[in-house]
């Protein structure tokens, strides 16, 4: 059994900060890997030391930062290289102890056509659709048209939404096929896609499992991950309102027998997505730790990250599957960085004011600080706010009163949409599946109260005094920005600026961002809806397209330019 004294964390953020403190409760010392700009974070500020690296995508720099650190073990954390079985390999090839599962098994499940193929070995029903040898587009149009719309194009090496689009129309498929192509290949380095039926009112849930070399193979219960917008997740929680026991026992046993088939050890999660008729199918399976682990980790009263460590160390799972006991209810919301009346797209930015609560029965992960700057190269996450109760209303109660304590000012969130949500009745009953926030929910942005200034300072002695005069209205100002009821607002000097993005075909950024192409040059012809540059932020990418037929009159930007939201990009003249 190996003994692990030095753990270099592949990884940044909130993800990072966690795995340092599981490291001190487990007497390992960190090691944290900081690419450039990111010296000055939290986890590099709190582990014991810290490697430079070029990139976190850079497999040969870690595995030699970590023998240059004296590490003894790699954990990847999530995203970036996790589910990566090059890496995994380069890291035991090293001498490493590789904190994940087998390489063969990262293989067989981390690629999405093999795990179907897995899940179809062992027995288990995978969601119709075409994932076998011929994915070649003339092949993916042939079946396409067997299956019929609503359809899915999704990459085969992907996760988080990247290199998918939805198809209602089959005219649209091969523009969809190209431009899921193009981001599979820029996100994961493989442009395989494959074809899935897109259900409609279905829950997304999923289900946790730990297995170690002894042969013992637990699951945790479920997770609910239904409210989600551009097919990532905002809200998730366990147990599933839309699961009872005897449920939960097949899908627990039907991740467990993936996982067996696989080969898999140590933590990992298999998806499913639930009907409203009780039928349930395969989805995928994340080798690696989830974002929303904490849910599991409250109700199931076990620390994934030291359980990924132990099993990663040889060490026995210390309980069975009957001793597995869940107890209460927990939820967890992402804090991003986005704008939710603006179609959820990534905001950026300095962030002038932070106060977080601290709450019994609150959990709050996060690597944020006040005076960070929020930049577009990584996901847009701050922070994880999770809350535990003995049931479910409770639960809900408990984190809505939470989240109206938390302020961050300086940069647009989607906190407002998290306190608009735990009121909606769909989701105080259950009902609320993978679609709603795209078909049901519209933006009610509150009018911020007049009077609210900016270039409140809280060390101002007048302030200090007392209440700012804004606070008894429930504002928060800093700097050129402000806060009320979790909206995020941009301030003129005097009086309130209402600061709403363009609509998304217009022909300024909506957002901030990276423009990775300008499909137009002055003097084209385009016609409606026809793309003409696409811009990507935070791992998203956008197209912007002609809001009319016309003349392009002008270009103001270049490939690799990075622009602010409202810039003007292409100038399109009417005829």
């Amino acid at each position: 059994m190996a003994e692990l004294r030095r753990l270099l964390i592949a990884n940044r953020g909130e993800i990072a900060v966690r795995i340092v403190r599981a490291c001190r409760e487990s007497d390992i010392a960190p090691v944290v890997a900081v690419a450039p700009g990111e010296q000055m974070s939290l986890a590099a500020e709190i582990a014991d030391a810290t490697v430079a690296v070029s990139s976190y995508l850079d497999a040969g720099a870690i595995v030699r930062a970590a023998l240059e650190a004296g590490a003894d073990a790699v954990h990847p954390g999530y995203g970036f290289l996790a589910e990566d079985p090059v890496f995994a390999e380069l890291v035991l090839d090293a001498g490493l102890v590789w904190v994940g599962p087998p390489p063969e098994a990262m293989r067989a499940l981390g690629d999405k056509v093999a795990a179907r193929a897995v899940a179809e070995a062992a027995g288990v029903p995978v969601v119709p659709g075409s994932a076998g040898e011929g994915l070649s587009d003339d092949a993916l149009i042939e079946e396409a048209a067997r299956l019929g719309p609503p359809l899915l194009v999704k990459a085969a090496a992907g996760g988080g939404g990247r290199g998918m689009r939805t198809v209602e129309d089959l005219a649209g498929l091969a523009g969809a096929l190209a431009a899921a192509r193009e981001e599979a290949a820029a996100s994961f380095g493989d442009e395989r896609v494959f074809l899935e039926r897109r259900l409609e009112k279905v829950h997304h849930v999923e289900v946790q499992v730990l297995l170690d070399d002894h042969g013992t193979s637990v699951h945790l219960g479920e997770r609910d991950c239904s409210l989600q917008r551009r097919h990532q997740k905002i809200v998730e929680e366990s147990p599933s309102p839309a699961v009872d026991g005897n449920l939960r026992a097949d899908l627990g046993a039907a991740a467990i027998a993936i996982a067996e088939r696989a080969g898999y050890r140590g933590a990992g999660t298999a998806e499913f997505l639930l009907g409203d008729d009780g039928e349930w199918w395969f989805l995928e399976m994340n080798a690696r730790l989830q974002v929303e682990h904490p849910v599991t980790e409250a109700v199931a009263g076990v620390d994934l990250v030291r359980a990924q460590l132990a099993i990663a160390t040889g060490s026995h799972l210390p309980f069975s599957q009957a001793d597995v006991s869940l107890r209460g209810h927990a939820i967890e919301t992402r804090l991003y960085a986005e704008d939710p009346a603006n179609g959820f797209l990534p905001s950026g930015g300095r962030v002038d004011l932070l106060d977080l609560p601290r709450w019994p029965g609150v959990r709050i992960d996060t690597a944020l600080r006040e005076g960070d700057v929020v930049g577009l190269g990584y996901d847009p996450l701050l922070a994880k706010v999770v809350a535990w109760a003995e049931d479910r209303p409770t639960a809900i109660t408990r984190l809505r009163a939470a989240l109206e304590e938390v302020k961050i000012v300086g940069l647009a969130t989607n906190l407002g949409f998290l306190l608009d949500v735990l009121e909606q009745p769909e989701f105080r009953d259950g009902t609320a599946g993978t679609a709603w926030v795209e078909t049901a929910w519209t933006p009610q942005v509150p009018e911020l109260p007049g009077g609210a200034l900016a270039g409140r300072d809280r060390s101002d002695p007048w302030i200090a005094f007392g209440a700012s005069p804004d606070a008894t209205r429930g504002v928060t100002t800093a700097g050129s920005h402000a806060q009320f009821r979790g909206w995020s607002y941009s301030l003129a000097d005097d009086e309130v600026a209402a600061e709403l993005a363009p609509p998304g075909g217009s022909l300024l950024a909506p957002m901030p961002a990276s423009v990775l192409r300008v499909e137009v040059a002055p003097g084209d012809t385009v016609a409606a809806g026809q793309v003409v540059a696409l811009l990507e932020a935070m791992k998203i990418q956008v197209q912007v397209v002609a809001p009319a037929a016309g003349t392009v009159s002008a270009v103001h930007v270049v490939a690799g330019a990075v622009v602010a939201r409202g810039d003007v990009l292409i100038e399109v003249q009417e005829p």
